[in-house]
């Protein structure tokens, strides 16, 4: 009789042991994890990250937690992930200079079902072989010989799209322009109609990308899905249709970017998988339309409110037209003459990031700054912790071109195209297609803003919620 109450006294000892074992074991392990907080289970912070980006304020998520942990790091969970978000110079510095390292690009599941349709139609390996592919493709050596094509283009577009208009909105304009010409030079689509075809579903998957991920009929997310898959069949049929063209040899072959991964093998001699291709190349659309997008329309925005700047630029890009004939297109000469143009690009986009960051997969645990960020966690590096930071940029919330004259803004402060190997690769492309834009908008017209508030919110970029709309004044001379 007396056995059971000992045996009893014995489970419980153990039990308790047990838990005060785990919970030690749980503090020593996780006692140096950067401060923070994680928010709800599964969704994190997620609706706290998206609200302050609606409200047109994405900085103050940073800054608040920043303010509240500490100025180099803290913790918190979006998109279902433990995230350290590095933050200032030093941050950007350290995440830029380990890649493969400590750190690998990674998205978002819900971002990569999009763009692959699922993990197994997803190659790594290709993956990174298209990315040196792209950056080869979008060299400055290599992109000259696109400027008199960005040009031509522009002013088809300023004659279609502007002339015959009292009042227009820029942003709908400028992701019209930046998604013909990322057809043309990517894919070697002219066509408007086959444009449309991409356009349609493209508008469905940049909605779905910065919805509730949620796949069930009739959400945003489920549209995206699908129009991913029919972009994707398009590109496939385009793939098909251009392997038949190169092995016939028939004429002449686009040299555009699908002419240049088509004609790629990886380490073995072997083809890269179409399927991979084609959700690259998707991925590629993205991001060269919403970000050059948002950064012309971030320009055009300035260039309205502050008119000595706007007098500036004319004078400089008027300089560059009467260097030329009247039926010579822009190249890589005149583009070098852009240096205040593009000065005020380069603030536009500091006051108003076409992209908020980046994210990073953990490969191997690493300590910075005294704490530990362990394998299997996400890291985001993001322009919100320097670009208005008065640290890095006094009276950050002056318009001032002047900021990078010179040597420019100290290094890893200004990052709108991120830094080291992971660097955007469309950063040259989208500084042409910019100063292409501007050179032809600007020699063609001044502008006033039709909504003299309008408030600014964002999603994968900067956004004016009314699509900016300006009231145009031609040029008489």
């Amino acid at each position: 009789m007396d056995i059971l109450p000992n045996l009893l006294h014995v489970v419980v000892l153990s039990i308790s042991f047990c838990l005060v074992f785990l919970i030690f074991r749980r503090k020593s392990t996780h006692s140096k994890l950067p401060p923070g907080k994680k928010g709800w289970p599964i969704i994190g912070e997620t609706l706290e990250f998206g609200t302050a980006g609606q409200r047109g304020t994405p900085e103050m998520f940073i800054k608040e937690r920043m303010i509240k942990y500490s100025q180099d790091l803290f913790q918190t969970s979006l998109f279902g992930e433990n995230l350290a978000v590095l933050c200032g110079a030093s941050g950007n510095k350290f995440l830029f200079s380990n890649e493969k390292k400590y750190v690998t690009a990674w998205w978002p599941r819900c971002i990569q079902k999009v763009l692959f349709e699922s993990e197994e139609s997803y190659d790594n390996n290709d993956s990174t072989k298209l990315r040196s592919l792209v950056v080869e493709f979008l060299k400055p050596e290599a992109l000259q010989h696109f400027i008199p094509i960005m040009d031509s283009m522009a002013k088809e577009h300023l004659e279609t799209d502007w002339c015959p208009y009292k009042q227009v909105k820029i942003l709908s304009l400028s992701l019209k322009y930046t998604f013909a010409l990322a057809c043309r030079l990517f894919i070697s689509v002219t066509d408007p109609n086959h444009v449309t075809t991409f356009s349609d579903p493209f508008n469905l998957v940049k909605a779905g990308t910065v919805s509730v991920p949620i796949n069930i009929p009739g959400t945003a997310y489920n549209r995206a899905l699908k129009g991913g898959k029919v972009i994707r069949q398009e590109i496939l049929a385009l793939i098909k249709e251009r392997k038949k063209v190169l092995a016939e040899n028939k004429g002449t072959v686009a040299h555009d970017l699908l002419t240049h991964t088509l004609l790629a093998s990886d380490e073995n001699g072997r083809a890269l998988d179409e399927m991979t291709i084609a959700g690259n190349i998707l991925g590629l659309l993205i991001a060269s339309h919403d970000t050059t997008s948002s950064a012309i329309t971030s320009v055009l925005k300035y260039l309205a409110e502050f008119p000595h700047v706007y007098n500036l630029v004319l004078q400089e890009q008027m300089e560059i037209v009467r260097s030329k004939g009247p039926k010579d297109l822009l190249n890589w000469d005149d583009i070098k003459k852009m240096k205040y143009s593009w000065n005020v690009a380069c603030e536009s986009m500091r006051l108003l990031s076409p992209a908020q960051g980046a994210f990073r997969e953990v490969i191997h645990d690493f300590t910075y700054k005294g704490f530990t960020i362990p394998k299997g966690w996400k890291t985001f590096w993001t322009v919100h912790s320097t670009h208005k930071n008065p640290e890095y940029f006094p009276d950050p919330e002056k318009f001032d071109p002047s900021r990078f004259e010179g040597n420019g803004p100290a290094p890893y402060t200004f990052v709108p195209f991120g830094g080291g190997p992971r660097m955007c690769a469309g950063r040259e492309y989208a500084r042409l297609q910019t100063l292409v834009y501007m050179h032809n908008v600007v020699t063609r017209f001044k502008w006033e803003k039709a909504i003299p508030d309008e408030k600014i919110t964002y999603q994968l970029s900067s956004i004016p919620v009314n699509g900016l709309p300006v009231i145009l004044k031609p040029h008489k001379f």
